[in-house]
């Protein structure tokens, strides 16, 4: 008899703790779900706010093309532009999942050098050498040169900067840096957190590797301080371990809560 109730209590104990563990798991999944949203939310804004900039420049260099006869190599720089805002607009729609919004920017990367590639034949220059995007912004296109420039309580480095940037910082003033969205307040975007990490990553895809970009874009430097935009594997795997351990939490809580109530209704028995 003994060993009947012995293997019921058992039964209620491992069904009970796998209960919990599941409400446990679940909630996990919820907040999950909720913060890849917001994530999903707050990346995709910032690409709508460059789609549309990117059209507002195409609109400038109608302007700046009208008169001017259009050779083999404009026409086909102008039509490479304007595919890259039909094709970044295409790819912003088929968004789901805040990775995929990389796929975004790394099309307006290319469209902004088309773009400087049509202003430079127009005004009868030399094409621009293909370069990282402005570091403090990279709606601004193409960088022209590297500037040292360190950030509030940072050490100076040298940043890829576009010719607006670049006599800012020469000058000693501030440059253009591009914020984005935090709760109530606009931040530079390498303070974004992760949701704008896809985001970042899209523009610089092609620069990641080099000498030039990866003190500042993998970690050290600005990027140092939250691991955010070229960090978020290491986060990503953190997480993965938290969550196990959560598990593994929760199925003791639940067998805590379990065995309370089991000792609660031997006590009743001796009552």
């Amino acid at each position: 008899m003994e060993w009947l109730v012995l293997l019921i209590v058992l039964g209620v104990v491992g069904g009970g703790a796998m209960l919990i563990s599941r409400r446990h798991a679940r909630q996990r999944e919820e907040a999950a779900r909720a913060e890849l949203e917001s994530q999903l939310s707050t990346s995709k804004r910032a690409a709508e706010e460059d789609v549309t900039k990117f059209g507002e420049e195409l609109q400038r260099l109608d302007s700046d093309v009208a008169g001017h006869p259009l050779d083999e190599a404009m026409q086909q720089d102008y039509q490479r532009a304007l595919d890259a805002y039909d094709d970044a607009k295409m790819s912003l729609d088929a968004v789901k999942q805040p990775d995929e919004i990389r796929h975004v920017t790394e099309i307006l990367e290319d469209g902004r050098y088309a773009i400087a590639c049509v202003k430079a034949r127009v005004a009868g220059e030399p094409l621009p050498a293909k370069r990282p995007p402005c570091f403090f912004n990279p709606a601004h296109g193409p960088s022209s040169q590297d500037v040292e420039w360190a950030p509030p309580g940072g050490a100076p480095r040298k940043i890829p900067a576009c010719p607006a940037d670049a006599e800012r910082v020469l000058a000693g003033a501030d440059p253009y840096i591009r914020t984005v969205q935090v709760g109530a307040q606009r931040v530079p975007y390498w303070e974004g957190g992760q949701a704008y990490a896809p985001w970042a990553q899209g523009y610089y895809s092609n620069w990641r590797g080099s000498d030039l970009l990866s003190g500042v874009l993998i970690g050290s430097f600005l990027f140092g301080g939250m691991g955010n935009v070229f960090g978020g594997i290491g986060e990503g795997i953190g997480g993965i371990g938290e969550g196990i351990g959560g598990m593994f939490e929760g199925i003791g809580d639940g067998i805590g809560e379990i065995g309370e109530g089991i000792g609660g209704m031997f006590d009743g028995f001796g009552d």
